[in-house]
């Protein structure tokens, strides 16, 4: 494995692992070790394929959604805020991702035909 796919499988264990602690307080405690273990579980799965942009847009939603949770309400809110954060940061990231495949396969070129024009067939 390359020391960047390596560095992509970590990337994704904290960032998902993250967002499954955050999940898990909300839950409860029972629920704390499930919910860091599949967080990382998916993270790794996603880190090897990948996924760096998506881990990206988590933190960027991680981050966003605990400020707006903790401007609009308190402390008291800031794991939920973060944790929905995180999720929406999650949806937007792939859907952008899906886009910009879209856009960049719109403006490839089509390849170029190998048929030879000799002009009109003649009995």
């Amino acid at each position: 494995m390359t020391p960047s796919k390596i560095f992509d499988v970590l990337l994704g264990v904290m960032g998902l692992g993250t967002v499954g602690l955050l999940i898990g307080i909300f839950m409860g405690e029972g629920w704390l070790p499930v919910a860091i273990g599949a967080g990382a579980l998916l993270g790794a799965g996603v880190g090897l394929v990948g996924g760096r942009g998506f881990f990206l847009s988590i933190v960027i939603g991680t981050i966003l959604g605990g400020l707006l949770a903790f401007g609009l309400s308190g402390t008291e809110a800031m794991t939920v805020g973060a944790a929905s954060g995180a999720a929406m940061g999650g949806f937007l990231g792939i859907w952008i991702s899906m886009l910009i495949e879209t856009w960049q396969q719109r403006n490839q070129s089509l390849p170029e035909s190998n048929v030879n024009h000799h002009g009109p067939i003649q009995p």
